[in-house]
């Protein structure tokens, strides 16, 4: 059985349609059916219609930002479904501490590989160890 049909999902939202590419490759290769989202209100309105396992969360983006869908996931669909790794170039300490208080399970720093992003997704339970 492979991993894929396992049915973990994720939706990736960023702004940059690069991001959202390069990650895409990164989670497909570690198993995941991946949608993608511009911004947190596609976003979402994607997690109203089903809700994924995993949001790859940007914080800046236009329209609306990563810590407002954040908050409007966590008010939405309760605290801990979708697992949130919040994907940033936000580096402040500050930062970090209100993205993880309003509900995000995991920070990972731009740029950010394979490997990094696998050792997010087994720190929050989505993804098994590797063998």
């Amino acid at each position: 059985m492979s991993e894929v049909s396992m049915g973990r999902t994720c939706l990736v939202v960023d702004d940059s349609r690069v991001v959202r590419k390069a990650a895409r490759r990164m989670l497909e290769n570690l198993g995941f059916a991946v949608n993608e989202a511009e911004d947190g209100a596609v976003a979402l309105a994607a997690c109203q219609r089903s809700l994924p396992d995993v949001v790859l969360l940007d914080w800046n983006m236009p329209v609306m930002d990563g810590l407002t869908f954040l908050k409007a996931a966590r008010a939405a669909f309760g605290p801990d479904h979708p697992t949130v790794i919040l994907c940033t170039t936000e580096a402040a300490l500050d930062r970090i501490v209100e993205a993880l208080g309003a509900g995000a399970q995991e920070y990972v720093m731009k740029p950010f590989d394979e490997s990094i992003l696998q050792s997010k997704l087994v720190q929050v339970g989505a993804l098994p160890e590797p063998a």
